[in-house]
């Protein structure tokens, strides 16, 4: 037989010189991420979008602003990863793919920490005035901001950074813009006088969305509201805000209500205050619900402002902004003296122990009930009646909702369609509002003189009407309103620029499911408000990072893992496989803040694993590139079973990532129906997929097997084939990990002696599958034609004899140095595999493995000797003469079975005892069944070792 080129020189026998022992992840990672910058990966081309004419479809994420003074945590490592392995894996399948990073303004929070600044230098940012803040602030982020996307950058994610945008940026403050005025124009825009959730800490409005919801222990406050002019009537009031009743002006009942028809439109005394305030009737009172009437404060409670307006009610403001008891609009003589300037919450107690001592205080209950916080500082929020701009959202819920229900787009998991619809369905006007300066102002000028007012795109210079001077409204927009704009704002909107007839719409979405009305929902009206169309065709809605307490990780409980310690310890690739491998589709991902190397081990194993595959394969295998193409090989009919064996499972590694990740888009309707809607997207399923294929059919099975194929004195054709074959399948195997492990995986693709140098595995070529039908393998012996279907079936028995003979050795303790017999007894149709494939399964066994004559014997023909049967009855003898003590061990043996046949004996009496299955809980007796079921197969295994070992 002829050499091939590559035979001719002998695998080496030391590893490549710049291939260390032991991964080193920092310098990996360093290496890799200069490569990749030098190659330009991860660039979004506008021309090659089919949609401008090009031959690639595009695929765009968008990814969620971080705050632009933040730092990388938890859970924007979740986010971004996986939103990373996405894009990986469609940048490799060829599409035209577009990441799109960027960073939001983050109103409250920055100017909050501006503030504290000002604060420590013993000045307020209303001492140095608007002007010289907001330049202040904006000298701060450009000090500080950007942090995060080096750290985003750090863990591999692989976004367009040339196109970094950032919401305060003039392109696109001039979107936001657009979108105020066109809005106001069409009258979606308003300023309502009405009750806004407060922040006193952030001395701002919140959104609806903004005041989260948390339930805790207070006290419910009976208060008793006597009759003007009945003596000894009175009314009773439940509260958990006593401090509100300053501004109480009626106590509501429902009309229909018996016990208190007959005071409807009577007066009671207010007490602390001592004002007389009505009665009033109104249906939206629930007669059940405590006891059926209720104190109305129309400036400090949305619902009560309802009923306010409806009872044309005064609305007296009892608070300031900071929310200390102060006389506001239309509430003179309602603040005691001996109350002004306290905090609510000193109020509280204060009015408390008033109403104690007038004997208006009936009873105090202990009381779980909602309290909104702010989601920036968890201050609680106070409802205040305030001057405030609104977006009209009913006209935008719309559509938004019926492109769920259609399927232009797709929520995973299912389970949140139907929040969202609820949201949608109910959906309130949202207050864009914010009394900050950092931010984008409200575009809208005023003219006192002559009372002109409009939303403008550009800056005046005065009044239209009357020349006077403007003022501009002092209030900034809500940051998420620059958010809701992120997808096409980023593309160029509202010009017709090439990234967005590129790029918009985009394809997906992928954040955790508490910014789903914040953010998600807005973006798809938005989207289909100002230009049309979804701004993306999935939602992925992941879980959250909690710790094993199942505690949602955050700074204030001190329970967080800072991302970079972990890679600084670990390297990134062993972050993103741990976040990924642990997380279900939207199940949330437990980590131990405590215990770093146990929450993170899996992945650090993981990539050491890869990395030890990798350098043994690259010691063997050498640094010239194979003789032949797999193509070629099969065309030939050079491969052995065990080839055509992993050819088989790689294709179904990749069926399986494939069906586990995609499909990528809706078909050509533009819409989701049938199994599509809830398919793909299963990212742990794809984990496993791969991960099986790398490490255990590969690592485990093919790279043993091939050992002693790459040896020098081998066969050199043969060789030669299992070098082809062991590159082919690696570099497919590196190319299905890359979008988990990025570093580690370009690291090893590179050495590979088939990597274009210029080539980098980021941009290379998903892997497809093959047709395995076809190809034909040559027998070892004989010349019969064998179809690799038969062979794969044929191998899979040749690993379950492998297996066998590896449970016995594990079975008996026999040493791993020890060599041992094995004889085959064939079933009559495996009998020339096992002939062609002995050699395989002693090597693979650490054994001499030989094929018996054409007739099945007795395993006692052997000696002493363990057995096994394998599923098409080929029986594996190990004898164990020599090996073991078989006096000894047989003793051991009948000991543990005697023992094991006496608690079986116990277990089946208690299992027919009437009275333990009268009185036992079902669960409970199915346990035993369970143990009983489990007790006798051990007891038939026993035996069977029994009566292979020992003659007597």
């Amino acid at each position: 037989m002829t050499a091939s080129p590559s035979a001719s020189h002998p695998p080496p026998t030391s590893p490549p010189p710049d291939l260390p022992s032991q991964y080193e992840a920092a310098a990996t990672e360093r290496d890799v991420a200069r490569r990749w910058l030098e190659a330009n990966a991860f660039a979004a081309d506008d021309a090659r979008s089919r949609r401008v004419g090009g031959t690639h479809d595009p695929f765009v994420i968008f990814m969620p602003p971080p705050n632009v003074t933040a730092v990388l945590h938890v859970g924007h490592g979740l986010t971004m990863t996986v939103q990373d392995v996405i894009i990986r894996w469609r940048r490799m399948a060829g599409d035209d793919t577009l990441y799109q990073p960027g960073t939001d303004h983050a109103g409250i929070a920055t100017q909050h920490v501006v503030e504290k600044l000002l604060a420590a230098e013993g000045t307020t940012r209303r001492a140095v005035g608007r002007e010289a803040f907001v330049a202040r602030t904006a000298a701060f982020v450009a000090e500080t901001g950007g942090t995060i996307l080096q750290q985003l950058r750090a863990i591999g994610i692989s976004a367009d950074w040339s196109r970094t945008a950032y919401t305060l940026s003039p392109a696109l403050s001039r979107a936001v813009r657009e979108a105020f005025v066109r809005l106001y124009d069409e009258g979606l825009i308003y300023r309502g006088h009405r009750v806004i959730h407060w922040c006193p800490r952030c001395l701002t409005a919140l959104s609806d969305e903004e005041a989260e919801h948390d339930d805790e222990a207070g006290s419910l406050y009976h208060v008793r509201y006597a009759v003007v002019g009945a003596d000894g009537l009175s009314i009773v009031v439940a509260t958990t805000r006593p401090e509100t009743m300053l501004g109480d002006v009626a106590i509501a009942v429902h009309p229909d209500d018996p016990r208190y028809q007959s005071l409807i439109g009577r007066h009671v005394v207010l007490p602390v205050v001592g004002i007389e305030i009505p009665v009033v009737g109104d249906a939206a009172v629930d007669p059940a619900f405590g006891t059926g009437a209720v104190k109305i404060t129309p400036a400090h409670d949305p619902n009560d402002y309802e009923i306010g307006r409806r009872h044309g009610l005064p609305m007296p403001v009892v608070m300031n902004p900071a929310a200390e008891m102060q006389e506001g609009a239309d509430a003179a003589g309602r603040v005691p003296t001996t109350l002004a300037g306290l905090d609510r919450f000193d109020a509280r107690t204060r009015i408390v122990e008033m109403l104690r001592a007038s004997g208006a205080l009936v009873r105090v209950e202990e009381h779980r009930h909602a309290v909104r916080h702010c989601y920036r500082c968890d201050s609680v929020v106070e409802p205040r009646l305030s001057d405030q701009w609104f977006v009209r959202m009913a006209p935008l819920a719309a559509p938004a909702l019926d492109a769920v229900r259609s399927g232009a787009i797709r929520i995973l998991p299912e389970r949140w369609v139907g929040v969202y619809t609820n949201w949608m369905e109910n959906i309130r006007d949202w207050n864009i509002s914010r009394q900050l300066w950092w931010g984008h102002r409200i575009p809208v000028w005023y003219c006192d003189a002559c009372g002109w007012q409009a939303a403008l795109r550009e800056d005046p210079t005065g009044c239209p009407t009357c020349a006077g001077p403007l003022r501009q409204d002092e209030d900034v927009l809500d940051t998420w309103f620059s958010s809701w704009l992120w997808p096409l704002s980023t593309l160029g909107w509202p010009d017709d620029t090439p990234a967005r007839r590129a790029f918009y719409p985009g394809d997906m979405l992928v954040t955790g499911p508490d910014i789903l009305f914040f953010w998600v929902a807005r973006m798809i009206m938005s989207g289909l408000h100002f230009d049309g169309r979804a701004p993306f065709h999935t939602v992925l809605l992941h879980g959250i990072v909690r710790d094993t307490e199942h505690r949602k990780m955050s700074k204030s409980l001190g329970n967080g893992i800072d991302p970079v310690d972990v890679v600084a310890l670990f390297g990134a690739d062993a972050l993103r496989y741990t976040q990924i491998a642990g997380m279900g589709l939207g199940t949330d991902v437990i980590l131990d803040p405590k215990n770093l190397e146990r929450s993170f081990a899996p992945g650090r194993n993981f990539v050491t694993k890869l990395w030890n595959i990798g350098r043994f394969l690259l010691t063997n295998v050498g640094d010239e590139p194979p003789a032949a193409a797999i193509g070629e090989l099969t065309s030939a009919r050079s491969l052995t079973r065990a080839d055509l064996w992993v050819l088989a499972r790689l294709d179904a590694a990749i069926d399986a990532c494939d069906r586990a990740l995609g499909p990528p888009r809706p078909d050509a309707t533009g819409r989701w129906s049938g199994a599509d809607r809830e398919s793909g997207l299963r990212l742990s399923e794809f984990v496993e997929a791969a991960r099986g294929f790398v490490w255990t059919d590969l690592a485990d099975w093919y790279l043993e097997h091939c050992k002693g194929r790459l040896a020098p004195e081998w066969d050199v054709h043969d060789r030669a084939v299992a070098r082809a074959v062991l590159l082919h399948v690696f570099d497919a195997g590196l190319r299905l990990l890359h979008p988990l492990v990025p570093f580690v995986t370009e690291a090893l693709w590179q050495r590979l002696p088939t990597t274009d140098p210029d080539a980098v595995l980021a941009r290379a070529a998903w892997p497809t599958v093959r047709d395995i039908a076809a190809p034909l393998v040559a027998r070892r012996v004989g010349a019969t034609p064998l179809s690799s279907l038969a062979a794969v079936a044929e191998y899979d028995l040749v690993r379950e004899a492998v297996s066998a003979v590896r449970q016995i050795r594990a079975d008996y303790a026999i040493p791993p140095g020890s060599v041992v017999d094995v004889v085959i007894e064939a079933a009559p149709d495996a009998r020339d595999v096992f002939v062609e494939e002995a050699g395989a399964v002693g090597r693979l066994t650490r054994s001499q493995a030989r094929v018996s004559g054409g007739t099945h014997g007795s395993a006692h023909d052997h000696g002493a000797a363990a057995t096994a049967v394998l599923s098409d009855g080929t029986t594996v003898i190990v004898p164990l003469a020599g090996l073991i003590d078989i006096a000894k061990e047989c003793a051991r043996l009948r000991g543990e079975l005697a023992r094991l046949d006496a608690q079986l004996t116990a277990l089946r009496g208690r299992l027919v005892n009437p009275g333990f299955l009268a009185r036992a809980p079902e669960s409970v007796v199915e346990a035993e069944r369970a143990k009983e079921r489990e007790w006798a197969t051990r007891a038939t295994l026993l035996g069977a070792r029994i009566h292979g070992l020992c003659t007597e």
